[in-house]
């Protein structure tokens, strides 16, 4: 193998593998990236077994072939060359990989290309069409709920429930839980329900434009291509809880704020919360509304008043500030509805003014405030 390519263009291609690349992996070759060359273009491959990333790299082709290169030496050294810089590299029959430019030569050792995890082979039952402006504004809306838990996988993704003309998501981590639903995309197909990986979706918003893209549902991966890059993710296959009967529908209490007003006064008084909890009280009644918190552990108390319309019976709910944080900034609206039942109960955060075509649901689980 022997091709010539730009700093630039290197350094751009590994950097979207490199998402891809597991942290600790089970395999010494998955921390390389895999070089396929023939006359007619150079790919090179990432994947952590669950997610695999394919980029077209721009460059010059004088001899075909394919080798592994470890991933981070490579980004490494990319990194350091000047960015007008022409990189050059060639590999022999043993994988002995030398990376030359007009300053200087670099050697390292690949693997075969054969030893590298084969691309999925995706069967696609299902074609989506979705803009990639929305794609990204419904990852944005509901990726930061999913749960960590890999003991719950159902809900280490975000569901995609594919309507005809609608798509509605929804993530969850047991406290939190987000329902987007969208109309501004075109599906081609009734698709079944799928459970995608929050890093799958993480990896993919930063390359979304506004052009419309496709995803390919399979039976066990979903697939899409972005411009000249294809990424594939494996399914979570299995049963996302019923979160429709989890959203209350009786909440009488409503609580009208702006929401940068409550969001402000959260962050300033959760720096007195206790560590370990994030416990934070909101108090409503006809009168006025507050934020507080106490720790007697640190001796540390704050609280602060806001303004806003409240109409409902008294109530002090407590929260994770936390959490409490990550729901208000993922709603665009400048006001907040939030609507309650009992200090016990799920609590709901909307936005006043849905945004077009879309409609944006926010849960809140309230936690058990100390006496």
């Amino acid at each position: 193998m022997k091709i010539s390519t730009s700093k630039l263009e290197l350094q751009t291609a590994l950097q979207k593998l490199s998402k891809a690349t597991p942290s600790r992996a089970t395999l010494p070759i998955l921390n390389s990236v895999l070089f396929s060359v023939d006359e007619n273009k150079t790919t090179i491959k990432s994947t952590d077994l669950e997610i695999t990333v394919v980029v077209s790299l721009p460059a010059s082709v004088e001899e075909g072939g394919g080798v592994a290169i470890p991933l981070h030496m490579l980004l490494n050294i990319t990194n350091e060359l000047p960015d007008e810089t022409r990189v050059n590299i060639k590999t022999d029959e043993e994988n002995k990989i030398n990376i030359s430019t007009d300053s200087g030569n670099y050697n390292i050792v690949g693997k075969p290309a054969d030893e590298f995890p084969n691309t999925p082979d995706v069967e696609t039952k299902n074609n989506i069409e979705i803009d990639g402006g929305t794609l990204k504004q419904v990852i944005n809306k509901t990726a930061f709920a999913v749960s960590r838990d890999d003991l719950k996988p159902a809900l280490t993704g975000v569901l995609f429930k594919f309507n005809q003309n609608n798509i509605t998501t929804v993530a969850t981590d047991g406290h939190r839980l987000v329902k987007y639903e969208t109309t501004n995309n075109t599906a081609t197909d009734q698709a079944e329900d799928v459970i995608v990986p929050k890093k799958f979706l993480n990896l993919l918003s930063g390359s979304l434009g506004d052009e419309k893209i496709k995803l390919s549902v399979g039976e066990n991966h979903l697939t899409t291509t972005v411009g000249s890059d294809q990424y594939f993710t494996r399914i979570i296959d299995e049963k996302f809880p019923d979160f429709d009967g989890v959203i209350p529908k009786d909440n009488d209490k409503n609580f009208n704020v702006d929401r940068n007003l409550l969001l402000s006064a959260v962050k300033r008084v959760s720096i007195f919360s206790n560590k370990s909890t994030h416990q934070i009280a909101l108090q409503l009644n006809s009168d006025q509304a507050s934020v507080s918190t106490e720790d007697p552990e640190q001796s540390t108390k704050a609280s602060e008043e806001i303004k806003g319309n409240y109409q409902g019976d008294d109530i002090t709910v407590g929260y994770n500030a936390a959490y409490l944080k990550d729901v208000l900034s993922h709603i665009n609206s400048d006001e907040v509805v939030v609507q309650l039942k009992s200090p016990i109960s799920a609590a709901l955060f909307l936005p006043k003014e849905q945004e077009k075509n879309s409609n944006l649901t926010m849960l809140l689980m309230p936690i058990r405030l100390n006496d």
